[in-house]
């Protein structure tokens, strides 16, 4: 490998792919009319880690709008593993996210002490909706409305996912305003992230300022759950026996479950290592100039496999302005990630989805040289930019596929007088 003769790096010749209908753009219309009466409050519960709380945003910005509701700043959840006491203002630009929606849905950060009065000023004892998961807009119009109406402030927790992807265009709409406008971070964490973007730019100088991200998903508790098997011998069966002990009790040593490691990798649900995502990267054409910025919780093993590099708060926008992203793993930070590159870059994520499938027969192949292997690898790298510019379907999700809902093409438009609205 280090033999490799390549003297261009990847990242300067990396994306080739653009749309034949024409150059992306967003197209998000914002009301310029004032808002009716307000029906009452909608109060929620935004669950689970940054991206799902920012689902859980974006949906309840959704449901008010639509239910021409009042919308209280929503409240974050604290939970158990993640143990951060953050409130919505800590994370987010309160007063900003305010402004951007105040022509579409009425935003207030607690509700009218005298509306209160008759809850015991307990939001506690306000009427709590049980929502399914999924659910269409159109049953928080016939089930949900009536007793907004009624009791004119109501509470939904928890609150995560409980509106379908699937949705009419002034739903979409402002799942866009919401997602792409409203929702940018707090001063502190905005200033510092804009600080590392511009040390990364510096760094990367020899490659014109371009640098790569990385969301490496090989926390303890990721490696634990995924039941997969990699170097540590003894240590680590221990360690990964006694981790999931601590986070999911009894659930793996069930009588009758059966964990075939061997399987699961073939089927690629195991998490690349430090070590798998470098070898996978110089095979793409990745060379020791690339600057690269690693977004991920706790490295197992970190002594090991690498030197922890991790700054929580900014990883999304680090990663967001990197020239290539690359996902090693699911969860919502990458399905994020894709859809809000997408947006800025003219339809195109610029990111980097392997084929772990593909991944892990390569790598545990005895017979494979290197140049067979790197012509695979760059095979899945032109896959990935091929890939790069996708429609959403009914199911698919508007927060990894933005296009046509929240950003067009030129020649999606009725006339050129609308196109020029939306430069």
């Amino acid at each position: 490998m280090d033999a490799d003769n390549s003297s261009a790096d990847a990242i300067s010749t990396i994306w080739k792919s653009p749309y034949r209908g024409g150059e992306w753009k967003p197209c998000l219309h914002r009301s310029s009319e004032g808002l009716p009466e307000s029906n009452g409050y909608i109060y929620v519960e935004a669950n689970g880690g940054l991206n799902q709380q920012r689902t859980s945003i974006c949906n309840a910005v959704v449901v008010a709008g639509y239910l021409n509701a009042t919308l209280v700043i929503p409240n974050f959840h604290f939970h158990s593993i993640w143990k951060d006491p953050s409130k919505f203002s800590d994370i987010y630009d309160e007063e900003y996210f305010g402004n951007i929606l105040k022509n579409d849905v009425r935003v207030v950060e607690k509700i009218l002490e005298h509306m209160m009065e008759r809850f015991g000023s307990n939001m506690t004892n306000v009427f709590n909706f049980r929502i399914k998961a999924w659910s269409s807009i159109q049953y928080y119009r016939d089930v949900v409305l009536p007793k907004l109406l009624e009791e004119r402030v109501i509470r939904i927790s928890p609150f995560a996912n409980r509106l379908s992807f699937d949705a009419p265009p002034a739903v979409q709409r402002l799942r866009c305003l919401a997602n792409y406008e409203a929702l940018r971070f707090s001063s502190p964490i905005l200033s510092l992230s804009e600080s590392l973007v511009a040390r990364m730019r510096k760094q990367s100088i020899v490659n014109g300022g371009k640098y790569v991200s990385i969301h490496l998903r090989f926390e303890e508790d990721m490696v634990a759950f995924s039941c997969c098997v990699f170097d540590g011998g003894r240590q680590e069966k221990d360690d990964m026996v006694a981790a999931r002990e601590r986070g999911w009790k009894e659930k793996f040593t069930k009588p009758g479950r059966v964990i075939r490691p061997g399987a699961i990798r073939i089927n690629g649900k195991c998490p690349l290592s430090p070590l798998e995502v470098v070898l996978m990267l110089r095979g793409m054409g990745f060379t020791k100039n690339t600057s690269i910025y690693l977004a991920s919780g706790k490295i197992y093993n970190v002594e090991i496999t690498m030197a922890p590099l991790r700054m929580a708060a900014i990883d999304y926008t680090v990663c967001l302005h990197s020239e290539v992203f690359v996902t090693t793993q699911g969860g919502n930070f990458p399905y994020f990630q894709l859809g809000h590159r997408r947006y800025l870059y003219g339809g195109h994520s610029k990111t980097i989805k392997p084929d772990k499938r593909k991944l892990a027969l390569l790598f545990d192949s005895t017979n494979i040289g290197w140049r067979s292997l790197k012509r695979q690898l760059l095979s899945m790298r032109s896959h990935s930019d091929s890939k790069g510019i996708e429609l959403k379907r009914p199911s698919d999700s508007i927060y990894s596929f933005p296009c046509p809902d929240c950003i067009s093409t030129s020649t999606r438009f009725s006339n050129f007088r609308s196109y020029l609205s939306c430069i």
